[in-house]
């Protein structure tokens, strides 16, 4: 096929990019041209997609097959170009986000729960019921927390961050909260799972990986993929309603349980996450956190302290 990537050089579309190539789909890239392609050879058009004006402009004369937007957010950035190749295309895969779904007391999430509408992932869940509106072969995906190398997102690094320096490790809760992530190989060799899949048109899959884990029990894990003991690590729980720190996140996962039911992906686009989350985080602490040099980078603690100093008085 040939193949459309809306990015393709930032985590999701690195890997996404590397495995339709391998694969011998044709791929051309749309971005800034700010990031080196994955992949020597594959085209690219540079532009700036939240222009809809250029971006029309610069596709106008393209035919794809297929194409895949990973970092539309909301429903302006997608509806050009949803729009510019409405009955032309066999295929149109969406990164959504489990975000989207209702705070519930029965979990996991599936893929037919109520949507939150304050959620700040709402405009992810607008660009699905437009892509279905207007009559496109759409595939949503809706990963949970995505996480692997070039991660931009702080998951598996925040831990790693105090893991490393041999700080105490502040868990908002009783550490209790569970949570699901998801390598994001595994998200991209779902997508393009999707491709030539008939029963995938018209359908929501959640994604991630296959175990769900407590705050605790990632914090455990981190250090394992870190080569530490477990029983070395302190971790601190503490009750976030005590602290107001604004806008800034203290914690890097929402303070809730929050994860969501793979099954119909894997049933329907016959996928199987390879990473476990342990192999998942040790591909990640070796092939980023190490290699970029962030265990010897700065770090900003001084909302630790702040968490941690509040302990000590009260």
């Amino acid at each position: 096929m040939r193949v459309l990537v809306m990015g393709g050089t930032r985590f999701i579309g690195v890997y996404l990019t590397q495995i339709l190539v391998a694969e011998g789909h044709e791929v051309v890239l749309y971005n800034r041209g700010n990031q080196p392609s994955p992949v020597e050879g594959v085209r690219e058009i540079h532009g700036d997609r939240t222009d809809a004006s250029s971006l029309q402009e610069n596709l106008a004369s393209e035919r794809f097959d297929a194409i895949f937007d990973n970092n539309g957010r909301k429903l302006e950035d997608t509806q050009p170009l949803a729009d510019l190749f409405q009955g032309h295309i066999q295929h149109f895969v969406y990164v959504s986000s489990a975000g989207v779904y209702q705070q519930s007391d029965q979990m996991p999430h599936k893929e037919e729960d109520p949507i939150d509408p304050n959620s700040r992932h709402k405009g992810k869940f607008d660009t699905e019921s437009y892509l279905a509106e207007k009559g496109i072969p759409f595939t949503a995906v809706r990963p949970v927390y995505i996480y692997g190398p070039q991660n931009y997102n702080p998951v598996e690094s925040w831990f790693f961050d105090r893991i490393v320096r041999d700080r105490p490790i502040p868990v908002p809760g009783n550490g209790m909260h569970i949570t699901q992530l998801g390598h994001v190989k595994d998200l991209a060799r779902a997508m393009v799972c999707v491709l030539g899949n008939p029963k995938a048109v018209g359908q929501v899959y959640n994604v991630s990986g296959d175990r769900y884990v407590t705050f605790d029990g990632l914090a455990r894990a981190c250090a394992i993929a870190a080569g530490k003991s477990p029983e070395d690590i302190k971790i601190v729980h503490y009750d976030p309603k005590q602290f107001d720190f604004g806008k800034r996140k203290a914690f890097p996962l929402r303070v809730q349980h929050f994860f969501a039911d793979t099954y119909k992906a894997k049933k329907q686009l016959i996928w199987e996450p390879e990473f476990d989350l342990i192999a998942g985080l040790q591909d990640s602490w070796k092939n980023d956190y190490l290699a970029q040099g962030k265990d010897k980078a700065e770090v900003d603690f001084s909302m630790d302290e702040t968490i941690l100093q509040g302990m000590a008085v009260s």
